[in-house]
């Protein structure tokens, strides 16, 4: 089967990116890009981000995750540790991230290395979540095979009779992990293809060194 795409189009023309009009430190354009995304298309997973890992087997995955917080250390999110991701970093902790604004015409790329956070950050963060997704997280043995939906359900089920009315403790093999940038490329849809796109790379002497790269 043969499906042609060759005439999909699409005309970026909604903004520009001017390098000399970006800050030195790449963090705060990414909040800048951030909230104006969050304000301005409410309707859309605003911290939805594409995490690339390279897998024990040796092959890239990416997968969607949700950004829970951001800082000048980095970005942060939370999963199993004992999944595909979990040993994939655990195995190779460098990673990449990206954001794809679509209503903005604007993508966001990042190349960095995984640390776990905290324990302490992980037990705020889990007791915030809805118990719902606290049980969840404790039921779901995230990437192994399972027998089948049916007996995820009862496990859930089991765990929602076992802890009824009692208080919920964060499993030791879930919490965040924090990814620490070492470039960050920005990127603004623009007319005819020629697209504006600005990099930022850390250097431990200097500190951010940032170009404008070609389209």
């Amino acid at each position: 089967m043969k499906k042609d795409l060759g005439h999909y189009r699409k005309a970026y023309t909604k903004s520009e990116l001017i390098i000399e009009n970006t800050p030195d430190d790449p963090i705060g354009l990414f909040k800048e890009w951030f909230n104006d995304v969050d304000a301005s298309f409410p309707d859309q997973e605003a911290n939805a981000m594409t995490l690339s890992t390279i897998g024990l087997d040796g092959y890239p995955k990416n997968r969607i995750v949700l950004l829970k917080m951001f800082t000048s250390e980095g970005f942060v999110f939370y999963t199993n540790y004992d999944s595909d991701k979990g040993q994939a970093i655990a195995n190779n902790p460098k990673v990449s991230l990206s954001f794809f604004w679509e209503g903005a015409e604007r993508q966001v790329i990042i190349k960095g290395v995984a640390e776990k956070v905290s324990g302490s950050e992980s037990d705020a963060y889990f007791n915030s979540r809805p118990r719902g997704s606290q049980l969840g997280a404790m039921a779901s043995n995230q990437s192994h095979k399972i027998e089948s939906r049916e007996a995820l359900q009862n496990k859930l089920e089991s765990l929602e009779k076992e802890y009824e009315g009692k208080p919920l403790q964060r499993p030791n093999y879930w919490g965040g992990y924090l990814i620490k940038p070492v470039a960050i490329e920005f990127w603004q849809g623009r007319p005819n293809r020629l697209h504006d796109r600005v990099s930022y790379e850390y250097n431990e002497n200097t500190g951010w060194i940032k170009n404008q790269l070609a389209p």
